[in-house]
C-alpha cells in the first residue's frame, strides 16, 4: 500500500501551489543554511547515504559537516534544484525536465539508490517544518507533502527511464 501511494502523485491544486511558493520564499530567502541543516540531519539519520559523496563521506561530526565547503556547495546546489521546481510549479513540462535532470544524473553517473530521494524530501519537509513553523501550518503540510511525492516520482521516473533504455 505505501509504495502504490508513493508511486503517483496527487494533484496539487492552485492553490496549494500559492501555499508552496509563498513558504519557500521565505525558506529560499535562506537557502544556503537550510540546505546545510537538511543535508546533515539527513546523513545524521541516513549515514549510508554519505557512500556516494567521497568529499565528506568520513565526516561523523555534524559541526565538521557544517565547516565543509563541498557539502554546502552541494546544498546550494540541493535548493537550486528545489527552488527551479517550485518556480515553475504551474509548467508541468518545465518541473519534469528539471527532475528528469536530476534523476538521471543521480541514476547514471552518481548511482545513488532511488530510495534516497524519499528519504532527503521527508527530512526537508521535518526542517522546514521546524525552522519555519509558523509558517508550515496543516495546510502547508498537506501541500508540501504532495510536492515532495512529486518530486520522488518524477525523479524514480528517470531511473525507470533509464533502466529500460540500458
Amino acid at each position: 500500500m505505501e509504495i502504490e501511494r508513493w508511486e503517483r502523485s496527487e494533484e496539487i491544486s492552485d492553490a496549494e501551489k500559492k501555499v508552496i511558493q509563498e513558504t519557500w520564499s521565505r525558506v529560499y530567502a535562506n537557502c544556503e543554511d537550510v540546505g546545510v541543516s537538511i543535508l546533515i540531519r539527513f546523513f545524521v539519520n541516513f549515514p549510508s547515504a554519505k557512500q556516494y559523496f567521497s568529499q565528506f563521506k568520513h565526516m561523523e561530526d555534524p559541526l565538521e559537516m557544517e565547516r565543509s565547503l563541498q557539502l554546502r556547495k552541494h546544498a546550494r546546489r540541493v535548493m537550486g534544484a528545489i527552488n527551479t521546481v517550485v518556480e515553475n510549479i504551474n509548467d508541468s513540462e518545465k518541473v519534469s525536465s528539471v527532475l528528469a535532470l536530476v534523476g538521471k544524473a543521480h541514476a547514471l553517473k552518481h548511482k545513488v539508490e532511488p530510495i534516497y530521494f524519499k528519504k532527503l524530501t521527508g527530512v526537508m519537509l521535518e526542517v522546514i517544518a521546524e525552522e519555519y513553523a509558523n509558517d508550515f501550518t496543516p495546510e502547508a503540510q498537506g501541500a508540501w507533502t504532495k510536492m515532495r511525492t512529486l518530486i520522488y516520482t518524477h525523479v524514480t521516473a528517470a531511473y525507470k527511464e533509464v533502466a529500460w533504455a540500458q
